[in-house]
């Protein structure tokens, strides 16, 4: 119970930026500044496929329509790596405890997802490209913020990730007929893409 905080914290920071939590865990970890950090996240190899994946992840996630492209494919990678994560923190190999604290940790990280998802959906609606980087500078500063915060403040921090998520799922809900008329527009230029392809390759059409 006393790392559930924690858990909850970083699941909903892995849902927005799994690299990143596990980025900044591992070197606030390994430089000695907490020791609530598992010698997991703390080896060599896993700080620098974190890196070079939070660094792909830094340019994709500021591209419009690369953004929705990047957290479609994520959308298993995150909350797989926030539940990892959780368990993890929790320790206890195989221990119900860690087994409760990997599921908080991979729905959590699912529902930030979601959030994050729809919210860009919504933001590339927008012609300009220039809101979708200011979100995802915002995205990537209040990941870590709040995981730096969570290491030694856990309650409080997972306070505000809870209000940051309700708050996240309030609004995608009230976007969503935005969201909505999006992919419908998407759909139909894809049809006619595909029609027009279509003509094309038929003589008998041309």
């Amino acid at each position: 119970m006393s790392v559930l905080p924690l858990v909850f914290t970083s699941g909903w920071a892995s849902g927005i930026n799994a690299y990143a939590v596990v980025l900044l865990l591992g070197l606030l970890g390994a430089t000695g500044v907490t020791d609530e950090v598992p010698d997991a996240l703390q080896r060599p190899d896993v700080l620098i496929a974190a890196a070079v994946l939070f660094l792909f992840e830094a340019v994709a996630d500021k591209v419009p329509y690369v953004d929705s492209v990047w957290d479609a494919v994520h959308t298993v990678v995150r909350p797989v790596a926030g539940g990892v994560v959780a368990a993890l923190l929790a320790g206890h190999d195989g221990s119900l405890p860690q087994l409760a604290a990997g599921a908080v940790g991979g729905s959590t990280a699912l529902l930030s997802h979601l959030v994050k998802a729809g919210t860009r959906i919504a933001v590339n609606t927008s012609p300009e490209p220039a809101s979708n980087i200011v979100v995802s500078v915002v995205e990537d500063l209040g990941v870590a913020g709040l995981v730096a915060f969570a290491v030694f403040h856990p309650v409080a921090a997972a306070v505000i990730a809870a209000t940051l998520l309700l708050a996240g799922l309030a609004l995608v809900i009230l976007l969503w007929s935005r969201i909505r008329r999006y992919l419908r527009r998407r759909r139909e230029r894809r049809e006619e893409k595909r029609l027009a392809a279509a003509a094309e390759a038929d003589p008998v059409a041309r």
